[in-house]
């Protein structure tokens, strides 16, 4: 089984990049996803972030509330840190488990984690290959203003990634998602077509 990641900026493609592997028959592990599981009432990551942050961080229901979380860390490279030490180890446990079972299932597959802080969280060395989605800085910033972020929110979540052309500099591919949806997706089938023939051998 060959094991992929796929990494970049926030509002860089990865989402699109994601369903367009996964339509061509890639497996695909969405990090943020477990993160997000690992986070629900009853698990240990919770009773963490709890006790690290404060029940004003919880919704209604009692559960984290990740934009309230979001505004506190964001803003904070020391509490962002804290949050990353209680979450990445579990999230990583999970991947590991998660690419097993694929592996078992499907060993001449190919098995792909997407991941905004796979690089920053140590976890690319454990890849076969690394995949960055980019797009211009310009085009970044914009994406995340029409997500309604203000300017003041998007650059302190791109200041809290790895700079972008760092990212492409560490990466096996590259897609390039700053120009339109059937370009990216060209990209991506030649991708996998080359992903499929190195794992095959």
């Amino acid at each position: 089984m060959l094991r992929v990641g796929l990494t970049g900026g926030i509002g860089c493609g990865k989402s699109t990049v994601t369903a367009l592997l996964r339509e061509f028959g890639c497996h695909v592990i969405e990090a943020d996803s477990l993160a997000h599981r690992l986070m629900e009432p009853g698990q240990p990551a919770y009773e963490e972030i709890l006790r690290e942050f404060g029940p004003a961080i919880l919704d209604s229901r009692g559960r984290v509330d990740r934009a309230k979380l979001g505004a506190i860390v964001f803003g904070d490279a020391d509490k962002l840190l804290r949050l990353n030490a209680i979450v990445h180890p579990r999230v990583l446990k999970a991947l590991e488990q998660q690419f097993s079972e694929f592996a078992c299932a499907n060993p001449s597959g190919v098995a792909v984690v997407e991941a905004a802080l796979l690089i920053e969280a140590g976890y690319a060395r454990h890849l076969d290959r690394l995949v960055v989605a980019w797009c211009t800085p310009e085009q970044q910033r914009a994406r995340l203003l029409e997500r309604g972020m203000s300017r003041e929110q998007a650059e302190q979540r791109i200041a809290a990634q790895m700079p972008l052309e760092e990212k492409r500099r560490r990466a096996d591919d590259v897609v390039d998602c700053s120009g339109t949806l059937d370009e990216t997706r060209a990209q991506v089938e030649v991708l996998v077509a080359r992903l499929k023939q190195l794992a095959a051998k």
